[in-house]
C-alpha cells in the first residue's frame, strides 16, 4: 500500500498561493524555509504556484506567510470558504497577461533591430552615423523593461545569498548587452564590419550581441509564455471540480421555500431542485423523477434515472423534472468536496523522483556558474579571443536553464490527475503512479465490486421444525442492523407490516456471518465456520440442502436458532454487465486477474467462470484476504486490489496499489491508493492504464529533460552554439515538456 489516509477536511491545514516563483530552485528554496517552521510539513508545487502546510493551525498563517516572504517571494493565504475561493482566484495576477505584454514588445522590438543588422551588414552603404546606439536604444527596453522578471528573481536570489534559474538567464542577457557595450565604447564595428552579433570579416573584430540579446529575451518570454498558458490550462481540468459545486440552494423551513447559501444547508434539510440546476447535496429523492446528468462526477455518458429513493450526488445536474431531497452529506463530506480535496493532496504531494530532481536543481545552478567560468577562462588560456570565450561562456549560461527539468513531473502529474478525475477516478498522489508501472496482478473483490451488490434470497430450504414465516421473521430481524450486501438482503424479506421484533446484542462476526437474540431467542446467521465456532451441529439434512445451494451457484447461509441449525437460505447475485469486459481489458494489458471472496468455491467459480478471471480464491476471511495477498507477493507479484468493504481494507491496505469503489466504506476509501467513482468497471482497466501513461509522460520527460542539460551544456562550451541558438533551444525544451504532458488529456477522448 503506497497511499496515505485521506484528510477529508482543511484542519490544520494551510495553503497559500506564492508569488514570485520562476523555476524550480524557487519551490524547493521555499519549501525549506517552511519546513524550518515547528511543527509544519510543507510541500510548494512549482507547477501550480500553491503552497500545502500541514501540522499548523489556521491562527499560525501569518508566520507562514511572514517566513514566505522572507525568503524573498510573496504569500497569501487562501479562503477555504468556496466563494471567497472563487473571488479570490478572479482577483489574482494574471501572470499569463503580464508575460504577453512583455513579449509583444520584446518581439516589436527584436523584429526591426535584427533586421536592421542584417540590412547594414549586407550594405555597408545604408550605414549611418551612431546606427550602433541606435541598436543600443533599441536594444534597451527589451534587455530591461522586458526581461524584468529574470532581473529582479535575480536579485531577490542575490539579496538571500542564493541562486536560481533565473540567475542563469540575467546573467546571459546582461552580459551579451553589456558586451556589446563595452565593444562600442572601447572601439567601432562600424569600421570592421558587424553580422549577426559574430563581427566577422577577414581581419577579425570584438563581437557585439545586441541583438542576440533582445531575441535571447523574447525567445525566453515566448517560452514562459506557453508554459504558464500551459500551466493554467492543466490546473484548469483539476479545477473543474470545484466549480460543479452549487452555491445556492432552495431549501424547505417551515413549510417555507428559502433560497440560501449552500453553506448553510445542514444534513436532514429537505431542498428542491428544478429542472437545470446543479443538486448541492449529497442526498435521497424524497418526491419527484428526473434525468441527472452525473458526467462530471463519474465520466457516465448517460444520464441516469432518479426517483423515490435513488441517491444523487452534489454537483451533478438534475435536466427534467423537479425532485425534492434531503440532505445526507454536506459540505465538506460530500463525494464531490472529498474528491477535490483529495485531487489537491495528489497535486501537492511529490514522486520520489520529483524529489530526485529537487536535490539536483539544488546544486545544478551553482555548478552552471562555475562551468560558465571555467569556460571564458579555458578559451582564453588556449590562446582564443575574447569574443570566442564571451560567446561560449554566454551560450553555457543561456542554454543551461532547466526550466524543462522543474516542470516535467508537476505538469504530468496535474494533467493526469484532471484527466482521472473527469474519468470517474481519484489518483490520490504519485506513489499511486510509481506503483501502478509495476503491477503484474490484480485481485477484484466479487460482492459490490464484480456483482451488483444487490444480493437477492433466492430460496429458503426449511431443515428443522421451525415454520418458514418465523425462520424468515427471525433472520429478517437479525439482520436489520447489519451494513454487509447479504445481511441487507435477508433483512428485506422482513413484513413490512408486522410489529418489529425485539432485537438486542447484535454483532457482526467478519467473514462469518452475524448474530443477535431477538424476542429473546439466540439467532445466529452465516457459514459453516460460525456453526463451527459456537459448537453447532450440522445435521445431514442441512448438509444436502447446503450442497444443493451452492452447486446452484448460490450463496449458502446458515439459520441458527439456539443452538440448532434451522434453515439453509440461498442468496444470489447479480454479475455486472461490464465485468467481463473489464477483465479481458486487463488481461490485455498483461495483467493477471485473481477473484479473491469469502463466498464458498462453488459461487465463487461460477462468477470466475462467467467473468474469465485467471485464479479464484474462496472461503478468505478478512485477515486471509490480507495474507492472501502477501502470500501472491511472496511468490514475486506485484499486486493491485480492487474492492469496496470493511473486510476488503486490510487487503487493500496490503497491496502494493489499492482501489477503492466509491460507494464502499469510509475505512476502504482510507486504505485506497485510486478511487474509482463510475459505476462501469471499464473504470479499473482505465485506472491502471492512465496511471501508466501519466507514470509514463513523467519519465519521458525526466529523460528529455536530463538528457538536454547534459547534451547542451558541452557543445555551448565547446563553442558549437552561438547564444542565440542556446536561447531558443533551452525555450523549446520547456515547451516540449509542458506540451507532451498536456497530450494525456487526449486519454480515452
Amino acid at each position: 500500500m503506497t497511499g496515505t489516509e485521506v484528510i477529508t477536511d482543511r484542519a490544520g491545514r494551510i495553503e497559500l498561493d506564492i508569488g514570485g516563483m520562476t523555476c524550480a530552485a524557487c519551490a524547493t528554496r521555499i519549501e525549506k524555509k517552511l519546513n524550518r517552521l515547528e511543527g509544519a510539513t510543507a510541500i510548494v508545487n512549482y507547477a501550480t504556484e500553491r503552497a500545502v502546510v500541514t501540522g499548523l493551525t489556521a491562527d499560525r498563517a501569518p508566520d507562514v506567510v511572514e517566513a514566505v516572504r522572507k525568503a524573498g517571494y510573496t504569500a497569501d493565504v487562501i479562503p477555504t470558504d468556496t466563494e471567497a475561493a472563487d473571488r479570490y482566484e478572479s482577483s489574482r495576477p494574471d501572470r499569463v497577461g503580464m508575460l504577453r505584454r512583455r513579449l509583444a514588445v520584446a518581439a516589436i522590438l527584436t523584429l526591426p533591430l535584427g533586421n536592421l543588422t542584417i540590412a547594414l551588414a549586407l550594405v555597408p552603404g545604408l550605414r549611418f552615423p551612431y546606427w550602433e546606439w541606435l541598436c543600443v536604444l533599441i536594444a534597451i527596453p527589451v534587455v530591461f523593461w522586458c526581461a524584468w522578471p529574470f532581473h529582479r528573481a535575480t536579485l531577490r536570489n542575490l539579496a538571500h545569498r542564493s541562486f536560481s534559474m533565473d540567475t542563469l538567464v540575467s546573467l546571459g542577457v546582461l552580459s551579451a548587452f553589456g558586451w556589446s557595450v563595452v565593444s562600442l565604447i572601447t572601439g567601432s564595428p562600424d569600421d570592421q564590419g558587424y553580422w549577426l552579433g559574430y563581427g566577422i570579416t577577414p581581419a577579425g573584430a570584438d563581437s557585439i550581441y545586441l541583438e542576440v540579446a533582445a531575441a535571447v529575451t523574447t525567445f525566453l518570454l515566448t517560452g514562459r509564455y506557453f508554459e504558464a498558458r500551459a500551466r493554467r490550462s492543466a490546473a484548469d481540468v483539476l479545477g473543474a471540480l470545484n466549480r460543479l459545486a452549487a452555491n445556492r440552494v432552495r431549501v424547505i423551513r417551515d413549510g417555507e421555500k428559502r433560497v440560501i447559501d449552500v453553506a448553510d444547508l445542514g444534513v436532514g434539510e429537505t431542498f428542491a431542485v428544478r429542472p437545470g440546476e446543479t443538486i448541492a447535496a449529497d442526498g435521497t429523492v424524497l418526491d419527484g423523477a428526473s434525468s441527472i446528468e452525473v458526467s462530471m462526477m463519474t465520466g457516465e455518458p448517460l444520464p441516469v434515472e432518479a426517483a423515490a429513493g435513488s441517491t444523487v450526488l452534489g454537483g451533478t445536474i438534475n435536466l427534467t423534472g423537479r425532485l425534492l431531497i434531503k440532505a445526507d452529506r454536506v459540505g465538506q463530506q460530500t463525494q464531490l468536496a472529498q474528491m477535490a480535496v483529495l485531487a489537491e493532496q495528489a497535486q501537492a504531494r511529490k514522486a520520489r523522483v520529483q524529489r530526485l530532481v529537487d536535490r539536483v536543481v539544488a546544486v545544478f545552478v551553482p555548478a552552471v556558474l562555475i562551468i560558465a567560468a571555467l569556460t571564458l577562462t579555458g578559451w582564453l588560456i588556449t590562446g582564443s579571443g575574447i569574443r570566442e570565450a564571451a560567446s561560449a561562456a554566454i551560450s553555457v549560461l543561456i542554454i543551461a536553464c532547466p526550466c524543462a527539468l522543474g516542470l516535467a513531473t508537476p505538469t504530468a502529474l496535474m494533467v493526469g490527475v484532471g484527466r482521472a478525475g473527469q474519468l470517474g477516478i481519484v489518483i490520490k498522489g504519485p506513489d499511486a503512479l510509481e506503483a501502478s508501472g509495476e503491477i503484474d496482478t490484480v485481485v477484484l473483490d466479487k460482492t459490490g465490486t464484480l456483482t451488483e451488490g444487490s444480493v437477492a434470497v433466492r430460496s429458503v430450504r426449511v431443515v428443522g421444525e421451525l415454520a418458514e414465516p418465523e425462520v424468515v421473521r427471525l433472520a429478517a430481524a437479525t439482520e436489520r442492523h447489519s451494513e454487509h450486501p447479504v445481511g441487507a438482503a435477508i433483512a428485506a424479506l422482513a413484513d413490512p407490516d408486522a410489529p418489529e421484533p425485539t432485537v438486542i446484542d447484535f454483532a457482526a462476526e467478519p467473514g462469518l456471518g452475524a448474530r443477535a437474540v431477538v424476542d429473546g431467542r439466540r439467532v445466529l446467521i452465516g457459514n459453516a465456520k460460525l456453526m463451527e465456532r459456537h459448537r453447532i451441529a450440522l445435521p445431514d439434512t442441512a448438509q444436502e440442502e447446503l450442497a444443493a445451494a451452492e452447486s446452484a451457484g448460490q450463496t449458502a447461509v446458515l439459520v441458527a436458532v439456539d443452538d440448532v441449525v434451522v434453515a439453509v437460505l440461498g442468496l444470489a447475485d447479480t454479475i455486472r454487465d461490464s465485468a467481463a469486459e473489464a477483465v479481458a481489458e486487463l488481461r490485455r494489458l498483461g495483467l493477471t486477474t485473481v477473484l479473491l471472496t469469502g463466498d464458498n468455491e462453488r459461487a465463487a467459480n461460477a462468477v470466475g467462470e462467467a467473468i474469465g478471471v485467471d485464479a479464484v480464491i474462496a472461503d478468505v476471511l478478512p485477515t486471509q484476504k490480507a495474507a492472501a495477498i502477501e502470500s501472491l507477493q511472496a511468490g514475486g507479484a506485484k499486486v493491485a486490489m480492487v474492492g469496496d468493504g470493511i473486510n476488503d481494507a486490510t487487503a487493500l491496505a496490503t497491496a502494493d496499489l489499492g482501489l477503492a469503489v466509491i460507494n464502499g466504506t469510509d475505512i476502504a476509501l482510507r486504505s485506497a491508493d485510486l478511487i474509482l467513482v463510475r459505476r462501469h468497471l471499464g473504470v479499473i482497466p482505465d485506472a491502471i492504464e492512465l496511471s501508466r501513461r501519466t507514470l509514463k509522460t513523467i519519465r519521458g520527460n525526466l529523460i528529455w529533460a536530463f538528457g538536454y542539460n547534459i547534451a547542451a551544456i558541452p557543445l555551448a562550451a565547446a563553442g558549437w552554439l552561438n547564444p542565440l541558438i542556446a536561447g531558443v533551444a533551452m525555450s523549446l525544451s520547456s515547451i516540449f515538456v509542458v506540451t507532451n504532458s498536456l497530450r494525456l488529456r487526449n486519454f480515452r477522448s
